[in-house]
């Protein structure tokens, strides 16, 4: 049997799958507070010995960086180490890898209703990109070798953001006057949607109701508030939809930009919490006009197929990589 985590700071989400049953379809699966354990280790024993079910290897997605087999999470006093954790629980093997890597993992074995398609193309076999917009950008693509594919690392969201219009230029002199370097998870993510808000509001191009601005003000979650403003179907925010236009025809340039960069003939996928949420805006067109919007190869993108998903893959790649990869 096959172990599978999803490793957050608040939540953490444990499956077991059989490696030769339909990995869509976990035989246990629990959710679990993170913060009400002190480590992994002891979560993981918790969920073995309520589900029973034998396993010989694990891989956990962690949201954060890995290096050399080890994991720090950033909002939750944990180091992982795949040496610990493979002896605590008693396992053949143990893999970290980035939850990124684990939904692109995913991508090959996606069911249909799992994702919505923006844009149907002609797809050739080969790379495929996936971009994450959550609370950061993370991106991640695929490789085919002939018989399969293999997924890798990226840190493209950290790539130095190119203005596309005049409005999105002079965002870029608004944030160089505030941050040393500007990147398109700046501008590019749930971290970014708040910064192309300020520019907004600075600038006069929409006015800023006083009823948002206090709840603004008091909320954790700004990014949620403005996309949730913005797609109100009795009355819409004007700022807040401005700043989601801006948003959508950023990312539909940078998902452009890296479907040419790996030359993601096979698709394109977004990923992430936001994407799936805004599905209304994307459907209305800016974002593939973005995505196109590159000159002699506006042709080739206009073929590249591009999907949005609609479910969390990160246990489903998680289970692949502990079958496949591991």
């Amino acid at each position: 049997m096959l172990l599978a985590g999803d490793i957050g700071g608040t939540k953490t989400d444990l499956a077991v799958f059989s490696p030769d049953q339909d990995l869509a379809s976990p035989l246990a699966q629990k959710r679990f507070a993170s913060a009400d354990y002190p480590d992994l280790e002891s979560m993981v024993q918790q969920f073995l010995s309520e589900v029973k079910l034998p396993v010989e290897k694990a891989c956990f997605g962690v949201a954060g960086p890995v290096s050399q087999g080890t994991a720090r999470l950033t909002n939750l006093p944990w180091t992982l180490e795949e040496a610990s954790l493979k002896q605590a629980l008693k396992l053949k093997s143990v893999r970290l890898v980035n939850d990124l890597l684990t939904i692109a993992a995913a991508i090959p074995y996606l069911p249909t209703d799992w994702y919505y398609t923006l844009n149907k193309g002609k797809p050739i076999t080969g790379a495929i990109a996936v971009i994450a917009p959550g609370t950061g950008l993370g991106e991640a693509f695929l490789t085919w070798d002939g018989s399969r594919y293999y997924p890798h690392p990226s840190e493209g969201g950290h790539s130095d953001f190119a203005p596309g219009d005049r409005i999105q230029v002079e965002l870029a002199h608004y944030l160089w006057e505030h941050f040393p370097h500007v990147s398109y998870e700046r501008v590019c993510s749930g971290k970014g949607l708040p910064n192309i808000y300020s520019f907004l509001k600075e600038r006069g191009y929409a006015p800023e109701s006083a009823a948002l601005a206090g709840k603004l003000a008091q909320t954790r979650e700004p990014a949620r508030l403005i996309i949730n403003s913005a797609l109100d179907p009795v009355q819409p925010d004007k700022l807040c939809r401005l700043t989601l236009d801006t948003f959508v025809a950023i990312l539909g340039a940078e998902a452009g930009n890296f479907a040419l960069t790996v030359m993601a003939q096979n698709g394109v996928y977004l990923a992430g919490g936001i994407p799936k949420s805004i599905l209304p805006v994307l459907k209305e067109g800016g974002f593939m006009d973005a995505f196109r919007h590159k000159g002699r190869f506006s042709d080739l993108l206009s073929e590249v197929p591009v999907h949005v998903i609609l479910q969390r893959a990160e246990l489903l790649g998680a289970a692949i990589f502990a079958r496949d990869i591991l």
